[in-house]
């Protein structure tokens, strides 16, 4: 019988910060969104504090107990590369892993004979925790789905000490007639709806069901984890990450933006950072949509406008620039203050199958070494460090973060200094 683990970092942004500020353990502590708005990681103290996901932080803070909660800018250059560092630590000693989101991870757990599953998984979440400083815990059953409904319960339960399996078929039963059929991942809120009208409340009622009649209820989707929870293995693990088929780059301003040069400059750095993101992952953009528009809660006039157009197939931040701030040219309308712009691609193409351009706009050789050399610079010494001058220099539209983490592992100037007395 094959099996499947996933690793979940135990809140993990908020775990990141405390890597490097020790004083924190054991305090509450939260990371708010963009513009230091919502509540999206929390510590088991802030939650015992009644501090629920999403919750807005400028109408919580001064609520008793809650003003001693310490709380955090997101740091996502910080958060991204500890989740490389664990990523690193587990393919060193597992013999396959699908990172799934920035937190979590599956594990191919098909150990050699003799080797007690348990005991190495175990030794795997004290491993991670001394090399990247993060708590984890882990599920692990005969598939994917499975895993991923013990690693709920691992994190739901500290009595199993981060660890939940879910090999044997007698455990899962007993767990299937208590957990409601949401609690499945697959299974979202509508589709729990659904099944709840047919009176199909608990996972093992969503189990028992007729396999004909969950496919024709819920597609070959639901009939596919319906499938994977009686413990047949219908996902495998994947190594190879599915080309992308579109990206977006989109924010909300720090301060509304009213003037056509501030907003100008913005959609340029959106544009300078989508061509990153192609660069990084080899594409090219065909298609480019710009939209922008107004507060639709602070009593601003409405305004939202969009521009969609064919490019030409390009991954040059220069390139992209000019073509944002075409199409943003006709959004924009004097006298509104905009809250929100943002730069999407679509159709976007392998570099190494280039459509070949009988007239090209910029010499495609030039545009790639010119792009080399900016993301060698910023690869050395951070994001930023060279970039074009029409993303600005003072950027006031950048996104509030007052209380923003050093960068500690990705920025020389920014890692912690050690003195010895």
């Amino acid at each position: 019988m094959r099996t499947f683990g996933l690793i979940d970092g135990n809140s993990f942004y908020c775990s990141a910060e405390r890597a490097f500020a020790p004083e924190l353990r054991g305090e509450p502590v939260i990371v708010l969104s963009n513009n230091d708005g919502c509540a999206i990681a929390r510590t088991a103290e802030a939650k015992a504090r009644g501090i629920k996901m999403g919750d807005a932080w400028h109408l919580i803070r001064e609520r008793p107990g809650v003003r001693d909660v310490r709380w955090f800018s997101s740091n996502y250059a910080l958060y991204g590369d500890m989740s490389r560092r664990v990523y690193e630590v587990l393919a060193a000693r597992v013999p396959r892993v699908e990172p799934y989101s920035i937190d979590e991870m599956f594990l191919d757990l098909d150990l050699p004979e003799g080797v007690d599953v348990t005991a190495f998984c175990r030794e795997l979440r004290d491993v991670v925790r001394q090399i990247a400083k993060i708590p984890t815990c882990i599920g692990y059953g005969p598939t994917k789905t499975i895993a991923k409904l013990a690693n709920g319960v691992a994190k739901d339960r500290p009595e199993l000490r981060g660890l939940c399996d879910l090999r044997d078929a007698r455990a899962r039963a007993q767990l299937y007639a208590e957990l409601p059929a949401g609690e499945v991942w697959g299974i979202g809120g509508r589709t729990a709806e659904k099944l709840d009208r047919r009176g199909v409340r608990s996972i093992a009622d969503f189990v028992a069901m007729d396999a004909k009649q969950t496919r024709e209820l819920l597609t070959v989707v639901g009939a596919r984890v319906q499938a994977e929870l009686r413990g047949t293995s219908c996902l495998p693990l994947s190594l190879i990450v599915p080309p992308r088929k579109g990206m977006a780059v989109t924010r909300t301003f720090g301060q509304p933006v009213g003037d056509w040069a501030t907003l100008r400059e913005a959609v340029a750095a959106y544009a300078t950072r989508a061509g990153e993101k192609l660069r990084a992952g080899g594409l090219l953009a065909t298609v480019m949509t710009v939209f922008c528009h107004t507060n639709p809660h602070n009593g601003d006039p409405w305004h939202s406008a969009q521009r969609t157009a064919q490019i030409e197939p390009t991954s040059d931040s220069l390139a992209l620039i000019a073509e944002a701030v075409r199409l943003l040219r006709p959004c924009w309308k004097q006298g509104y203050r905009y809250s929100k712009a943002g730069v999407m691609l679509a159709e976007l193409v392998p570099a190494a199958r280039q459509p070949v351009q009988l007239f090209p706009t910029r010499d495609p050789v030039q545009s790639a070494r010119a792009m080399a050399v900016l993301d060698t610079i910023n690869g050395r010494f951070g994001r930023g460090t060279l970039r074009p001058l029409a993303t600005g220099i003072a950027r006031p539209w950048q996104a509030q973060a007052r209380n923003l983490s050093p960068r500690y592992t990705t920025r020389a100037g920014e890692m912690l200094i050690a003195r010895v007395w």
